[in-house]
């Protein structure tokens, strides 16, 4: 009896196991090949959707790296050649910023622009220009932070050359900036692909609201808690692209700037 019970519990364990653990992830595997073709067709036929997601993203994220690119790329410049009282302790601030928080950034940013704010007055919370400035403010830190490490090295490189000339402080961080222009370059390429795929600070200020504010990090959110598998993995892939693309031209500059300027 009790061989033959043990023997049935086995094959009863070993059933349970069969149906409800392998063949759910067969279908697990079967629904992601479909959701994957299917979203390869909605990229290859360009639905409008998506295009209009990606679009926006695309542009939100080009008005957030030029204005931080034009903060950030002087500030770190003037921190790198200038000495001044507290300037560790602004390294410092500059380096932890740049793990701030983008929920974070959204919140303030929201206090901000929402009616009770100071700057409710504008009428822009849960517009693109809302969310271009929370980006500005998440990437900004980062891109001075960055290249004042880099503008450093070329002015211990190039300080007694550049005082020789005569040069000031602000035409030592001009002249840095543009010698090291490829150097940066990589920089502001990272900044966008920080930018782009940012999600947290976009919807809290954005909304997601559809055609308006809708950006592709916010709406895989979104079609993913709806079941919308195919938009949200072509949105996705996209993304994936775009990072891949920006991190190959850095790539490119970087290698490009070496074999010109050893």
């Amino acid at each position: 009896m009790m061989p033959g019970c043990i023997q049935g519990l086995t094959y009863y364990v070993c059933d349970c196991i069969f149906y409800h653990r392998v063949r759910p992830g067969r279908q697990v595997m079967n629904g992601f090949a479909d959701a994957a073709a299917q979203a390869f067709g909605l990229i290859a036929a360009g639905d409008p959707k998506l295009v209009d997601v990606v679009m926006l993203s695309l542009r939100v994220s080009l008005a957030s790296v030029v204005l931080s690119s034009a903060i950030g790329l002087p500030l770190g410049a003037f921190v790198a050649v200038t000495r001044f009282p507290g300037r560790k302790g602004a390294i410092v601030v500059l380096n932890a910023l740049m793990g701030l928080p983008s929920v974070v950034v959204g919140l303030v940013v929201y206090l901000l622009l929402s009616r009770a704010g100071p700057l409710g007055s504008w009428g822009i919370l849960f517009t693109p220009t809302a969310m271009v400035i929370a980006q500005t403010i998440l990437i900004t830190p980062t891109m001075a932070a960055l290249s004042r490490q880099i503008i450093a090295d070329g002015w211990e490189e190039y300080r007694e050359q550049l005082r020789s000339l005569g040069a000031r402080k602000a035409g030592v961080a001009l002249t840095l900036l543009w010698d090291l222009r490829y150097s940066l370059v990589t920089i502001v390429l990272a900044g966008y692909g920080r930018a782009a795929s940012e999600v947290g600070a976009v919807m809290i200020v954005g909304g997601n609201i559809d055609g308006v504010t809708r950006v592709m990090t916010t709406a895989i959110a979104l079609e993913t808690s709806k079941g919308d598998l195919p938009l949200a993995l072509g949105l996705g892939i996209i993304l994936l692209a775009i990072v891949l693309a920006l991190n190959a031209a850095a790539n490119v500059v970087r290698d490009a700037a070496r074999r010109r300027y050893g």
